[in-house]
């Protein structure tokens, strides 16, 4: 992904920080143990990718002409909104589907005009490894008269189930039902380092955004 490679640390450090599991323990607060009860911590994470922007990724600018960076110079501007998961994880591959819309303005409002965008889909597990990538291309029109333009675009990814889903013991570890007077409990499972890596490992993300070039990004870190 070397058009993006500038932001690539970036962004993906603030995805692998967003990973960990969601927690529920009974009656208890978010990531405590409900030793009354005996309860030990639900896991509540999904097989499905989740799916997000990567930052810097989620706006375009247009020049004309292409070399100005002046404020004059602005053709279009577009943006990535309204991203939107739609999961099937009933099979051993587990289908992660992302529709999205792009909401664009123009410089002068004047005849009907089209103007097509790339972007990319890209599947990253435990924050960090990119496993597949893809390259679609999304259509604005503005109809005529009109400064605002508007198009529809679609990713999708397979992810196999079983790199997806939490080793038995890691899962045994995490929900096992704890009371007051064991030795572990009041240790968060999630505080151990073999589970936290279990996790990230577990872990997947569908992002999306538009494919920048290098000068298209570094305008989208400056500004």
């Amino acid at each position: 992904m070397t058009s993006i490679s500038f932001a690539s640390r970036k962004f993906l450090a603030v995805l692998a920080g967003t990973a960990a599991v969601t927690l529920v323990a009974g009656c208890a607060k978010d990531n405590e143990i409900d030793v009354a009860g005996g309860v030990g911590i639900t896991s509540t994470r999904s097989a499905c990718p989740a799916v997000a922007v990567p930052l810097y990724t989620g706006d375009i600018t247009l020049f004309d002409p292409a070399t100005s960076r002046d404020a004059s110079a602005v053709d279009v501007v577009a943006s990535i909104t309204n991203l939107t998961p739609q999961c099937n994880d009933q099979a051993e591959k587990v289908y992660q589907q992302a529709s999205f819309d792009v909401i664009a303005t123009r410089r002068d409002a004047g005849p009907a005009r089209t103007v097509t965008i790339p972007y990319f889909s890209t599947v990253v597990q435990g924050g960090t490894a990119v496993v597949a990538k893809r390259l679609g291309q999304v259509t604005v029109t503005f109809p005529e008269g009109q400064v605002r333009g508007t198009g529809r675009g679609q990713a999708a990814a397979y992810v196999d189930r079983a790199a997806a889903t939490l080793p038995a013991d890691i899962q045994e570890r995490i929900t096992r039902r704890r009371k007051a007077g064991d030795q572990d409990a009041a240790v968060d499972p999630l505080s151990l380092p073999e589970v936290r890596a279990a996790v990230q490992r577990a872990s997947f993300e569908l992002l999306v955004g538009f494919q920048l070039t290098q000068a298209q990004l570094e305008y989208n870190v400056r500004r």
